[in-house]
């Protein structure tokens, strides 16, 4: 399939698609350092990478375009041309990573061997739980909107909202690698919820292609 035909409206799809863009590079997301709510910007190759993505994301209508706050999921939208239709929605920030913002997951398994984020959440932060419930509000929040909606996130919280709208349970959003300034498409076929395209990003050939 070629990259084209991967990003036009699907078979049994119509006009309803989800479009979640992970904002592009920061210095944080390089070195694997967990990224919550500290307002880290986005590198020069991060800006780059936005500005990439603006001819695929130009290229459909959206009903609706919402935002993280943080600035790193602004600036993206702004650079892929949508500024002026952004609107800022608390629901889409990224996990709450408490006493392990910040820090990588090498040093927190420095000091708890056995730590897995899906399976023990953060202290002082939001459980796995508290996190797939802002999935799951967030879906029921643009469920009227007829037409493409795209949503400005963050790696983590973007799982879950894949995971959320696959009605899979929460800690399923392991299995789904979302890359700096990438773009997956949701959507539906035949009534069942489906992903259209997982995890591209310009020059990278995507997943089943």
């Amino acid at each position: 399939m070629s990259r084209d035909a991967a990003f036009a409206p699907a078979s049994g799809v119509g006009a309803r698609q989800i479009w979640i863009i992970r904002h592009a590079q920061t210095e944080w997301s390089v070195n694997g350092r967990h990224t919550g709510r500290t307002d880290i910007p986005l590198t020069p190759s991060g800006v780059a990478a936005a500005e990439a993505l603006k001819p695929w994301i130009q290229s459909v209508t959206f009903d609706r375009v919402l935002s993280s706050p943080l600035s790193r999921a602004i600036e993206t939208a702004r650079l892929c041309g949508l500024g002026g239709q952004v609107q800022v929605e608390p629901l889409l920030m990224e996990w709450d990573y408490g006493a392990y913002e910040g820090v990588t997951t090498h040093q927190i398994q420095e000091r708890v061997p056995d730590w897995d984020l899906w399976r023990h959440g953060c202290p002082g932060g939001e459980s796995l739980e508290q996190v797939a419930t802002r999935a799951r509000d967030l879906l029921r929040s643009i469920a009227a909107t007829p037409g493409g909606v795209a949503l400005f996130t963050h790696g983590h919280f973007a799982r879950l909202i894949i995971a959320a709208w696959l009605q899979l349970p929460a800690s399923r959003g392991r299995s789904f690698a979302i890359r700096a300034g990438s773009v997956t498409v949701l959507g539906l076929e035949h009534g069942n919820p489906v992903i259209w395209a997982a995890g591209d990003v310009p020059g990278t050939p995507g997943v089943g292609r």
